[in-house]
């Protein structure tokens, strides 16, 4: 029989996947191009879902927390998709 998700577990690997993914690739296009708002457009929200996550946490918030790092690893996520972001750790990233 399979074990229930322990919400805490879970929080604290998405938590630390966020963490790893925000260093891990690099603005793809390159400075002069339209495409370079929507590279620090995603990577903004990224960041900014990442401190939202530590914040809620901080309050004892796990399900929002875990939203929180769900929803800023899929922007990162979408970025390595759409070509704005460049990363090779297959592990970090759907490549």
């Amino acid at each position: 029989m399979k074990q229930p998700a322990v919400l805490e577990e879970k929080v604290k690997r998405y938590e630390s996947l966020l963490r790893k993914a925000l260093s891990a690739f690099e603005i793809a296009p390159q400075e002069k191009s339209h495409l370079i708002r929507v590279a620090d457009d995603f990577s903004s929200m990224a960041s900014s879902y990442y401190d939202d996550g530590v914040y809620f946490i901080e309050q004892g918030d796990m399900v929002n927390a875990l939203a929180c790092f769900s929803y800023g690893h899929a922007w990162l996520d979408a970025g390595v998709k759409l070509g704005v972001f460049k990363a090779s750790d297959e592990n970090l990233f759907t490549i």
